[in-house]
């Protein structure tokens, strides 16, 4: 199949996914946050927060694996794909467990006054926490299968398994408004069943189809092998480990400050940026194999051309979303939650255009993983963002308010996302190139997109408007990415894939 063609595919079938997913993850939220109420959800983002905290290794040893499996893919080398993928598997098994037990550990000091959670629900809280150390470790079990569906770019079974997920999650979402026992364990406890369902499904699939897919055997062990997967994983653990760090100590910060409803509405926050940053993770698993195959294979700047493609189409999958709910933040939420909790739209808007601006050099960030010299990059860009938080956490303790703390907050994001393009630059990236395919294309869609959100939303006042205000600035970003966004050579793939469509 033609890499443009199994491009689009991929895509499409992760947007499916995101739609059915995204529609699903709303409506078990709004189910979970009435059956629960906001203190016991508040704990629940609270105490899966901190141990997402020490669990940020998982994200980053998916990317470290799918990196070797695509990168040799593209060399063709069968026997190193084996070797590869036994000796991640033993890293992902064992710092499973190591962590859990670390986290274990932990947990006696964050429950002994730490926490700002009433006494009568220490103990429901103390359950919560082991739930959530069992779903970490079935989690890093998982990552290693994932990360080789992603490497042969079998989006397609890796989107019907989400899909499947989500619907479990509504299910449970309904079974707990019905029960009268303890719902904040229950659900905790049902959740981890879903993560053990999401192992079996992927790790059974693998075993079956993919022959590099092999149970650890001593003579596929490679100390030379453990130790520069390892060197790679243990810098993207840091990056991966700083944004998580971030992310999740802001959430300890407004506990500290504030309390749980802070957290649940902080919590409500990441939710809908998560289903947001959908849209852009489908575009990034259809590129990133061809990113780091391409570069398998000596090919720099093909590499470097796909990373601005991804950086361009990333911000712009996002911004014909995020835009039009930055300004229909208020009657979304009140349509989803029904009443929702203090600051929870200022916290929508502002993480949502940090991910925006994020989205905007995403790309440069896969192109770097691919060349696999990220020790400088993680050190300096990643390090920008974890000190998001001590400027986060005077601005609250001095008494300046949430507001200015999350306009830092963007700020950070806006640095960080510029320093990227220096970083490339030494791999060969033409900043005035960048400037001139991304971000001058990316100009005429967006401000199309803001003007139409902005006329809708304060020339019209009818209930359920934001469904108006999304589909019109969906079609106007359609329209103008045609009429002004694409380069040569975007537009020509783009006519290639609609005439093997038609051809079909």
């Amino acid at each position: 199949m033609h890499n443009a063609s199994k491009v689009i595919i991929n895509t499409f079938a992760q947007y499916i996914r995101t739609i059915i997913n995204l529609c699903l993850s709303l409506y078990s939220t709004r189910l979970i946050l009435s059956s629960l109420g906001v203190e016991d959800y508040g704990i629940y983002t609270l105490i899966a927060g901190v141990v997402y905290l020490l669990s940020f290794a998982i994200n980053a040893l998916v990317v470290t694996t799918q990196r070797y499996m695509s990168f040799y893919s593209g060399k063709g080398d069968t026997n190193k794909l084996k070797e590869i993928f036994c000796n991640s598997l033993v890293i992902h098994i064992s710092l499973g467990v190591i962590l859990a037990i670390l986290i274990k550990l932990v947990g006696l000091f964050l429950f002994e006054g730490f926490f700002n959670i009433a006494p009568e629900r220490i103990n429901a809280a103390k359950a919560v926490f082991h739930f959530v150390i069992l779903m970490l470790v079935l989690s890093f079990w998982t990552a290693p299968f994932r990360a080789l569906l992603i490497s042969h770019e079998n989006i397609v079974y890796i989107s019907i398994v989400d899909i499947f997920n989500g619907i479990l999650k509504v299910l449970i979402a309904l079974f707990i408004a019905s029960v009268d026992t303890d719902r904040l364990i229950l659900y905790s406890a049902l959740l981890s069943l879903i993560q053990m369902f999401e192992f079996l499904a992927f790790s059974v699939f693998d075993f079956r189809f993919y022959s590099e897919c092999i149970l650890p055997k001593l003579r596929y062990l490679n100390k030379n092998y453990i130790k520069e997967i390892s060197s790679f994983a243990g810098w993207t653990i840091y990056s991966v480990g700083c944004i998580t760090g971030r992310s999740q100590g802001i959430s300890i910060i407004l506990n500290k400050f504030i309390g749980v409803v802070a957290n649940a509405s902080y919590g409500i926050a990441l939710q809908v940026n998560g289903a947001m940053l959908f849209l852009s993770q489908s575009l990034l698993n259809a590129l990133n194999p061809q990113i780091m195959k391409a570069e398998g294979v000596g090919d720099r700047k093909k590499m470097l051309r796909l990373s601005e493609i991804e950086s361009k189409f990333s911000f712009l999958l996002i911004g014909m979303v995020v835009i039009p709910c930055l300004f229909e933040m208020p009657s979304l939420l009140k349509v989803w939650l029904g009443e929702e909790p203090d600051n929870a739209v200022m916290f929508c808007r502002f993480i949502l255009l940090s991910s925006l601006v994020d989205q905007s050099t995403i790309g440069l960030g896969t192109a770097n993983q691919a060349i696999g010299n990220i020790k400088r990059y993680s050190l300096t860009v990643n390090t920008i963002k974890l000190l998001t938080l001590i400027p986060f956490c005077i601005s609250l303790l001095i008494g300046t308010g949430i507001f200015v703390s999350m306009v830092i907050y963007l700020l950070f994001e806006i640095i960080c996302a510029m320093i990227r393009l220096l970083f490339l630059r030494n791999a060969g990236l033409s900043i005035k190139k960048f400037v001139e395919r991304v971000f001058m294309r990316e100009l005429f869609p967006i401000l199309s997109v803001t003007v139409v959100s902005m006329f809708i939303t304060y020339s019209t006042n009818f209930e359920y408007r934001f469904v108006i205000t999304i589909l019109v600035s969906m079609c106007m970003m359609a329209l103008t990415v045609m009429i002004g966004g694409l380069c040569p050579d975007e537009k020509q793939i783009l006519k290639v894939i609609i005439s093997k469509i038609k051809k079909r």
